[in-house]
């Protein structure tokens, strides 16, 4: 375990939910509680005793939050997660099993503690509970538009909702998604490898996007935007 070094993480935490609003004395002695780990990349943990026994902040590269259907062996892809996010909430809030599995997209740097020293300090500092209310109504709202666009929307409208979400305002870029191979698009939005590689096709065809290496551009946000209208307008039943 590495000892913590406050000032280096200080800009990371400022955007974690876990660390809002804390005064110096309270912002130390939690930190203080905390050791880093690094996890190679595509390490997957499928023991839920990780989860429910420790709660982690990303420091740096993302993590997949997914759940596998054990006949078929299809994969779907819940939350994607990255610097300052944090898991696993579920089993902190209600101190059960979680039965889900988590896996390093990239080289990870985390923050760990142990749920019973967080839960110690939680009901010690009963008013910080609220920044993980706050952070817990955001995941479950993104949760609740996932489930909304598998139940609702077709896949291509899925796919181009998805590359709007992950479009950095300020410079049009494609963060977070834009080096993800097919498959992985794939489990974000329900759909197979093979469907997803032909939807990019398309849109790349159309100007919307660039594909190189690998690596997906948004060279029209205007026109990808009107996209989404379009495919609204030829199923209107869609959200």
């Amino acid at each position: 375990m590495e000892p913590i070094n406050t000032s280096k993480y200080e800009k990371v935490l400022k955007n974690c939910h876990l660390f809002n609003n804390l005064d110096k004395e309270s912002y130390n002695e939690l930190l203080s509680r905390f050791h880093e780990e690094k996890w190679p990349k595509s390490t997957c943990v499928l023991n839920q005793e990780k989860w429910f026994h420790n709660f982690y902040i990303i420091l740096s590269g993302r993590v997949k939050m997914y759940q596998v259907d054990p006949k078929s062996g299809k994969e779907i892809t819940l939350f994607l997660l990255a610097k300052s996010d944090s898991f696993d909430l579920f089993c902190l809030l209600d101190g059960c099993e979680h039965t889900v599995f988590y896996e390093s997209l990239d080289s990870l740097k985390v923050l760990a503690i142990p749920m019973v020293d967080l839960r110690e300090w939680l009901n010690k500092n009963p008013q910080h509970y609220l920044n993980l209310l706050n952070y817990a109504g955001k995941q479950m709202r993104l949760l609740e538009n996932f489930v909304s666009d598998i139940s609702f929307s077709d896949i291509p409208t899925r796919l181009i909702k998805l590359l709007i979400r992950n479009v950095k305002e300020d410079s049009n870029n494609l963060e977070l998604i834009n080096d993800l191979p097919n498959k992985e698009i794939a489990n974000l939005i329900g759909s197979t490898r093979a469907v997803v590689n032909r939807h990019l096709q398309y849109l790349k065809k159309c100007g919307a996007i660039e594909i190189s290496r690998s690596h997906v551009k948004i060279k029209n946000i205007s026109l990808l935007q009107r996209l989404l209208e379009l495919q609204k307008f030829r199923n209107p039943g869609q959200k």
